[in-house]
């Protein structure tokens, strides 16, 4: 019974929960809670002191998490799933639950997707990405990075080292894998004639 105003029914009595958890109901009595003199008891009898608001209408499906009966009755649309991350994404919600790791995994690799598939966008429009100005490599060597940071126990310092490996070692894969793409189609065009 989300979002309304009766509370739903306790499974278990305070007495049942505390026999059987122990340490359940430790702060029920007001001596052993710290925040009790300013702390307002009972602000309303039944909770919430709303009516179930209005709904927003949902103009395609929205990904939820698979423990709630419905979505808020407001939510986001500027961003709806598209493409293979959408169905990335989609299945996440689908499937597994909010505590399992495999969910927020696959949303994981949805935004990878979604980032990797917006750059290949961007090659085909007027404007394509510039990795080599856009992650800051250029700003290293222009504005003194690596002399700057040197002896200043600074923690970047660490991983600066896998910095080259994370940004520059996805690019290099891409420049390697659309470099054997090419010679390939070029071969199979080459036998054709």
């Amino acid at each position: 019974m989300t979002y309304t105003q009766q509370r739903p029914p306790m499974a278990e009595s305070s007495a049942e929960l505390r026999a059987r958890i122990p340490g359940w109901g430790a702060d029920l009595n007001p001596r052993h809670r710290p925040a009790v003199p300013m702390e307002r008891l009972d602000p309303h009898p039944y909770g919430a002191v709303w009516d179930f608001p209005e709904r927003q209408p949902e103009h395609w499906p929205r990904e939820r998490s698979n423990e709630h009966a419905f979505l808020t009755p407001v939510f986001g649309t500027s961003c709806p799933p598209h493409g293979p991350a959408g169905a990335i994404r989609k299945l996440a919600y689908r499937r597994y639950s909010e505590g399992r790791a495999a969910h927020w995994l696959l949303l994981l690799a949805a935004d990878r997707i979604d980032a990797t598939t917006g750059t290949l966008r961007s090659f085909a429009s007027r404007h394509p990405a510039n990795p080599i100005a856009e992650t800051g490599m250029l700003a290293e060597f222009k504005y003194h990075g690596l002399r700057s940071r040197r002896g200043q126990q600074r923690a970047d310092l660490v991983h600066q080292p896998l910095d080259l490996v994370i940004v520059g070692g996805s690019w290099l894969a891409a420049a390697v894998g659309t470099y054997r793409l090419v010679r390939r189609v070029r071969r199979v065009v080459q036998r054709a004639r």
